[in-house]
C-alpha cells in the first residue's frame, strides 16, 4: 500500500495529531501522464560566486536601467559589481541590520534604518544626504519620478523632489492617519504606495499633485499591520509580510485586492509563536522553474520558512551545522546575471541558488521528511506486522568520481593555486593549459581535503579510495517513530545507486511491529550532494494476533 511520503510540512502542536515536516525539500506537482501526481525536489544549493567585503551582506540590488550593474551593501560599505562580480567600493553605510534600496534610473537610494545614502551611477558620486530636512529613512520606494520614504518612529511618509533623492521640501510629506499606530515600513506596487503600520495597513496613490502627489485611496484600509518591515515583499502579483494587530502577531498575509489573506498554516503559526522576538524577521522573494518563494527568516530563533505560491505549501529551508538545521545562510536577495543571487548573514559571500549544486557552498546539505504511515482514520489495524518499505527515489546519481589514472590525490594536500594541487608525496593534477585530457584544476579552489579538491563550478578530483568519498555510493536514512513523534528508532540505511545504476530498488525490510499503524511515523533523510527526486514510498504489512 502506498504511505503518503508526498506533501507539505505540518507539525501540530501536538505530534500525535500531526508529524510532517519537511525540510530542504518541496512538492512540485506533476502533470496528468505523470508517473506519480506529485513529487519531492530538493532544494537549491549554494553555488559561491564571489566575497564581497567582509559582510554580513546587508542588501542587493539590480540597478533598473543597466542589467549589468547590481549593487551590494557588504558590511559598512557599499560596493559596486559587474556580471564578472567584480567589486569596486563606493562608501560607507552606517548601522548593522537590513538595509532597504530603490533607483529612479539614475540615482540609488539606500535607506539603512535613520541613515540614507545616494549613488549616481551617471557621476560615480556617492554621499550621504545631509539636507537639513531629511528626517532619516526606514523603507524606500519609487513611483513616478519620486522616492517615496517612512520616517523612522512617527506616522510619516515622505517624498523627495523630483528625480532627485538629494533634495527634500519640508512639507513634502503626509501622515498615515487611518489609526494612530506607527508607521513600520512600505512597499510600491502597481504605482501604489502600501504603507504599513503596526496594526493598520494603508494604500496611497499618485494625485499628480504639485503640493504632494500622495493621497490614501478611500476604502483600501485593512486593520492588519505589520511585525517588521523587512518581512514586506512583493511577488507573484501580489504582496507578502508577517503580520500583526490589536488581537496579536504571526500570522502570514498575502494581499488580495486591498485586503489581507492568511496564507499560514496553524502548524506554521504555532513554531512562529514559540520564537519569541519576531520584530528582526526578514524575508525576500525569488522565482525559480515556475516556482514562487517567500521567504521568512528568523534571525533571533535560528529558522527559515518558506511558501510556494505554486503549490500552497510551506516548507523549512535550513543550513545543517555540528548535527543541527539552522536557519539557511541566505540574508537578501537580487535577480542578476541570468541568476537568483542571494548574501550570506555572516560573511561577504553572495551565491547562486542553484538546482544542480547540492551543497552549500561545499558544506552539507541534509534533507529530511516525516509523515505518518497512514493518516488518522484511514485503518483500524492493531497490532500490525511492518515488513518492508521500497522507496521510490530517483536511482543511479552518485558522484562520477573518475579514477585519474595514475594521478589522484593523496591525503597529504600541502599546496592548492590556480594550475595546480600538490602534496606531499610529489602528486600534481596540472590546469588545463597543459597536456593532459580533461583533466584540470579551476582557479577557483575553494576546498581541498583528504579526499577531494572542490573548485566553485562544482568540480571534483577524487582520491583513489573512492569509498571515502561522500556521493559516490549515496544512501537514505530511516528511522521511525511508534509513539506519534515523540522518540524515535536507530537509523537504517540503504544505497540509492553510485552513478549510472538507474534500476536500483531503495528497500527497508524488518521494520517491526507497531500496536497501530496509524500511530507510526517515519523520517527519511539524506546529506549525500546529490540529486535527489521522491517520488512515492509503498509498505508492505499485515495484521497480527502476536
Amino acid at each position: 500500500m502506498k504511505t503518503p511520503i508526498l506533501g507539505s510540512s505540518y507539525v501540530a502542536r501536538s505530534v500525535n495529531a500531526a508529524d510532517a515536516r519537511m525540510v530542504n525539500l518541496f512538492p512540485e506537482v506533476v502533470p496528468e501522464g505523470g508517473k506519480e501526481p506529485a513529487f519531492l525536489q530538493r532544494c537549491p544549493g549554494l553555488l559561491k560566486l564571489a566575497t564581497i567585503g567582509n559582510g554580513p551582506i546587508r542588501g542587493l540590488w539590480t540597478f533598473s536601467s543597466d542589467n549589468s550593474t547590481a549593487f551590494v551593501v557588504s558590511g559598512n560599505s557599499l560596493y559596486k559589481i559587474n556580471t564578472s562580480y567584480t567589486a569596486t567600493l563606493l562608501g560607507a553605510i552606517a548601522g548593522t541590520g537590513p538595509v532597504s534600496m530603490a533607483d529612479n534610473g539614475t540615482q540609488l537610494f539606500i535607506a539603512a534604518n535613520g541613515p540614507s545614502y545616494i549613488y549616481n551611477n551617471l557621476t560615480s558620486t556617492f554621499a550621504q544626504i545631509l539636507d537639513v530636512d531629511f528626517p532619516g529613512a526606514v523603507t524606500v520606494g519609487y513611483l513616478d519620478g519620486y522616492f517615496v520614504f517612512n520616517e523612522p518612529n512617527s506616522q510619516r511618509i515622505w517624498v523627495t523632489q523630483l528625480l532627485d533623492g538629494t533634495s527634500i521640501d519640508p512639507l513634502d510629506f503626509a501622515s498615515a492617519e487611518g489609526s494612530p499606530d506607527g508607521v513600520v515600513g512600505l512597499i510600491v506596487d502597481h504605482r501604489e504606495v502600501w504603507v504599513y503600520g503596526t496594526g493598520t495597513v494603508e494604500v496611497w496613490y499618485d494625485t499628480g499633485s504639485s503640493d504632494f502627489p500622495l493621497q490614501r485611496i478611500q476604502g483600501a484600509f485593512n486593520e492588519i499591520g505589520c511585525i517588521s518591515a523587512y518581512t514586506i515583499a512583493k511577488m507573484d502579483n501580489g504582496l507578502f509580510w508577517l503580520g500583526a494587530d490589536a488581537r496579536g502577531q504571526g500570522i502570514v498575509y498575502r494581499a488580495n485586492g486591498y485586503t489581507g489573506q492568511r496564507i499560514s498554516t496553524h502548524a506554521v503559526e504555532w513554531q512562529i509563536q514559540q520564537y519569541g522576538n519576531l520584530t528582526d524577521a526578514i524575508a525576500y522573494t525569488y522565482q525559480q522553474d515556475g516556482h514562487s518563494f517567500y521567504v521568512l527568516t528568523f534571525p533571533s530563533a535560528n529558522a527559515t520558512w518558506v511558501y510556494d505560491v505554486a503549490t500552497g505549501a510551506w516548507h523549512e529551508r535550513a543550513g545543517w551545522n555540528n548535527g543541527s538545521f539552522t536557519r539557511h545562510r541566505s540574508n537578501c536577495q537580487m535577480a542578476f546575471n541570468t541568476k537568483i543571487v542571494v548574501g550570506d548573514y555572516e560573511n561577504g559571500n553572495i551565491y547562486a541558488f542553484d538546482l544542480d549544486t547540492y551543497a552549500d557552498n561545499g558544506q552539507t546539505q541534509k534533507w529530511l521528511r516525516s509523515w505518518r504511515a497512514l493518516p488518522t482514520g484511514q485503518n483500524n489495524l492493531k497490532r500490525t506486522a511492518q515488513h518492508s518499505m521500497q522507496i521510490d527515489i530517483e536511482s543511479g546519481v552518485g558522484l562520477n568520481g573518475v579514477p585519474l589514472q595514475d594521478m589522484y590525490l593523496t591525503t597529504d594536500v600541502i599546496e592548492a593555486n590556480n594550475y595546480f594541487l600538490l602534496s606531499e608525496g610529489g602528486d600534481s593534477i596540472i590546469d588545463e593549459d597543459t597536456s593532459v585530457e580533461s583533466i584540470y584544476i579551476t582557479t577557483d579552489i575553494i576546498e581541498p581535503n583528504n579526499y577531494f579538491l572542490i573548485s566553485e563550478d562544482g568540480a571534483y578530483f577524487i582520491d583513489e579510495e573512492m569509498d571515502g568519498v561522500q556521493g559516490a555510493d549515496p544512501e537514505v536514512m530511516l528511522r521511525w517513530s511508534d509513539d506519534g513523534g515523540h522518540t524515535w528508532s536507530n537509523y537504517r540505511t540503504a544505497s540509492i545507486g553510485k552513478i549510472g545504476e538507474y534500476y536500483r530498488r531503495v528497500w527497508f525490510r524488518r521494520l517491526g511491529m507497531t500496536l497501530q499503524l496509524r500511530d507510526r511515523v517515519y523520517e527519511l533523510s539524506m546529506t549525500d550532494p546529490v540529486k535527489t527526486a521522491l517520488m512515492g514510498a509503498e509498505l508492505l504489512i499485515s495484521p497480527t494476533n502476536a
